[in-house]
């Protein structure tokens, strides 16, 4: 885990010390206005550097923390930012953002199950012949996700208190409590009473030449820095992502697609620090770790997400918009149906991760061309 330095006078910081605080101060600087083209490719680059920082330091931390907590401090931590960000474009896009929320989740959850499940099952089982893990943990998370998304992201195109694919103020509330009930039940579930169901098993494959395997864990004082840098790398990500987010919707416009694939475009770049995370942990031979992280932040991104609209939706003009539409809801179903007959033996071949990763691809392409 160790990175790359830059000297600066006597002492040596890595770079992944310094990117942290220079991208934080640029999305601080440049917060609310409207760069021109040079300041957006910089500040891009910037965003992909945070990204790379933060996926360090959550390694770090859950180095010192283990599993499962690693896994639950980076999906947790990018949530939180990814609900920031949520909130702070439907502030400022009023009613036309009445489905960000739902086109964002709904991306993230797509990208999760599918996108970095699949690579992770893909990569393991290339290095491996087959993709090991443990199916009562997995099989668990995967159900939760799979309740979350139905109660929040399914019900509401169904239920008949409202005339569109929304919630009464009732029913969204009820949606919020039952979605923090059922994150932190299965919180308890990962880390207390069935935490052995969610560590890498003997079968798990993992290479002995990584020197993450064999380094001991980091001083409290050094889990605690990269703790704070990796706050600091997230709230990056979010800032940037923001700035860049007229240019987003500048982009699908002009490529004629529909004001929903910008929610994915953000899912994709929040998620970027889980993706990159997972598929290093796949390719040392930890695909729990991997699992963990995917299913983790699909449930967190539904679990938090939802609850925290609800609350926001108090000041926020306009309807909030959840319900998903039919092709959604199959795209939803046969993602949870093909992930269950993966998880559920414990061990999984490319052809599972193939069939993931196609899904994944067949989400982005009706995302742009519906």
């Amino acid at each position: 885990m160790n990175a790359p330095s830059l000297r600066l006078g006597s002492r040596a910081l890595p770079w992944t010390d310094v990117v942290p605080v220079v991208a934080a101060i640029a999305a601080a600087v440049t917060f609310g206005s409207k760069p021109g083209t040079l300041v957006l490719v910089l500040a891009g680059l910037l965003l992909g550097a945070a990204v790379l920082s933060a996926v360090h330091h959550a390694e770090v931390v859950a180095h010192r923390v283990g599993e499962p907590f690693g896994s639950l401090v980076l999906a947790v931590a990018v949530t939180v930012i990814e609900v920031a960000l949520i909130v702070t474009l439907m502030i400022s896009g009023g009613d036309e953002t009445s489905t960000l929320a739902r086109d964002t989740v709904f991306a993230a959850a797509m990208i999760t199950i599918n996108g970095i499940l699949g690579l992770s099952v893909l990569v393991g089982a290339l290095k491996h012949r087959t993709a090991s893990f443990n199916a009562e943990g997995t099989a668990t998370a995967l159900a939760t996700v799979a309740t979350l998304a139905t109660l929040c992201l399914v019900l509401p195109t169904f239920t008949e208190a409202e005339s569109g694919p929304e919630f009464s103020s009732s029913q969204l509330a009820f949606a919020a409590v039952a979605s923090l009930a059922v994150y932190g039940l299965f919180v308890f579930v990962q880390t207390v009473r069935h935490r052995d169901y969610f560590l890498p098993g003997d079968g798990d494959g993992v290479v002995a030449d990584d020197d993450g395997d064999h380094a001991a864990p980091p001083s409290d004082r050094e889990a605690l820095r990269s703790l704070g840098l990796l706050v600091l790398a997230l709230v990056a990500v979010v800032g940037l992502a923001k700035l860049e987010s007229s240019a987003i919707e500048d982009l699908v416009s002009s490529i004629g697609a529909p004001q929903s694939a910008v929610g994915v475009v953000i899912a994709l770049v929040v998620l970027l620090p889980e993706t990159l995370a997972a598929y290093r942990n796949a390719a040392r031979g930890r695909v729990q770790t991997s699992l963990n992280l995917a299913l983790g932040s699909a449930m967190a991104s539904i679990g938090l997400t939802i609850p925290a609209i609800a609350i926001a939706s108090i000041w926020l003009d306009g309807p909030l918009l959840l319900g998903l539409g039919s092709t959604e809801i199959v795209l939803l179903t046969i993602s949870v149906v093909v992930g269950a007959l993966t998880v559920l033996p414990g061990r999984a071949t490319v052809q599972e991760g193939a069939l993931h990763l196609v899904l994944f691809s067949v989400f982005l392409f009706l995302a742009l061309v519906p």
